[in-house]
């Protein structure tokens, strides 16, 4: 049986640049040799591609010109890119406009996943709870007040990037600041108290659904699980996360509405505070952190599905769903 080539696309141009590199060596490094041939492609923080042999092209439209023709001579690409111009549903666009087959959402659940407002309505339609909050610009950001201690952060953005606590009135203009350079829109929320509880879905190459165990974080009280506190190893993450059966239902089945109402595919995160009231919804990754350490890959290989195997059953479950696309 021949091999299955594998465009692995890392880096980008969003605050997620290192991360995302992280990712893509990772997953370039584990997937299995005899199996795939793997084709690694990276976008720089300035928007140039290069493989391994270095730049392609003398420019950022020469080397995406390039970076197409080998993408095509690929049998699948797995695109490893987070935040905005990657998970957000570009990629998947360029992809579905050469004609290969991809891992991961397509433009409707990438686009509609990485768009927080957009996530917020979707999962209201379904009954799911998410924070109170207002959507701010530039231009009226100034008439917003407060009572309660609020979340700031950018409507489109990962890795808790550009997100601010604030708990004094005279605070709030810098963290609008904040978080509107990295996007032309804020959500202002109010702080919701509770367990945070990750759960994410798998979609397999027979079209069913595996559902993780629920993953727990734990920060220093006070703090919030902030770009910092998810890289600097003192956040601590529990797992499985010790939750009685209603609320580990309650968490399963609203990530399932979710990942099928945005039109997820591939694998997809879905983030929760779990209150007395039951679960709210504090975002969606629909291109998670792909590390063998990081959450998504820690959940399945704790139920018996190792970080290779889990990425074996991704290029299969592309592949299998192409023509549904």
């Amino acid at each position: 049986m021949s091999r299955v080539r594998v465009a692995v696309i890392g880096g980008g141009q969003s605050s997620e640049h290192a991360v995302s590199l992280a990712s893509a060596a990772s997953v370039a490094a584990a997937l299995d040799p005899s199996e795939h041939d793997v084709v690694t492609l990276t976008i720089g923080r300035d928007g140039t591609w290069q493989d391994a042999t270095g730049p392609l092209g003398t420019s950022s439209a020469r080397s995406l010109a390039a970076a197409v023709e080998q993408i095509a001579t690929c049998d699948v690409a797995l695109p490893v890119v987070h935040g905005p111009k990657g998970e957000d549903g570009t990629l998947a666009a360029l992809c579905d406009l050469a004609g290969v087959p991809y891992v991961g959402s397509g433009v409707r659940g990438g686009a509609l996943a990485m768009d927080k407002w957009a996530t917020k309505l979707v999962a209201q339609e379904l009954g799911i709870r998410t924070a109170h909050g207002d959507l701010v610009t530039a231009t009226d950001a100034r008439r917003l007040s407060f009572e309660d201690p609020v979340v700031v952060k950018p409507v489109a953005a990962g890795s808790s990037h550009g997100v601010t606590l604030v708990r004094t009135a005279a605070d709030l203009d810098a963290a609008i600041e904040t978080a509107l350079a990295l996007d032309d829109r804020a959500l202002v929320e109010e702080l919701v108290t509770g367990r945070e509880v990750d759960i994410a879905v798998l979609e397999r190459p027979d079209g069913s659904r595996l559902v993780g165990p629920a993953l727990e974080i734990v920060v220093p009280r006070d703090a919030l699980f902030d770009a910092d506190t998810k890289y600097d190893g003192s956040a601590d993450f529990r797992l499985p996360a010790q939750l009685e059966e209603p609320d580990l239902k309650a968490l399963s089945d609203a990530a399932l509405a979710l990942f099928d109402a945005l039109g997820c595919a591939g694998v997809a995160r879905f983030d929760f505070f779990l209150t007395p009231d039951g679960p709210v919804l504090n975002e969606v990754n629909t291109m998670p952190g792909m590390t063998a350490e990081s959450q998504v890959p820690r959940m399945f290989a704790a139920i018996g599905l190792p970080y290779a195997d889990l990425l074996a059953e991704l290029v299969a479950a592309a592949l299998g769903t192409a023509r549904a696309r």
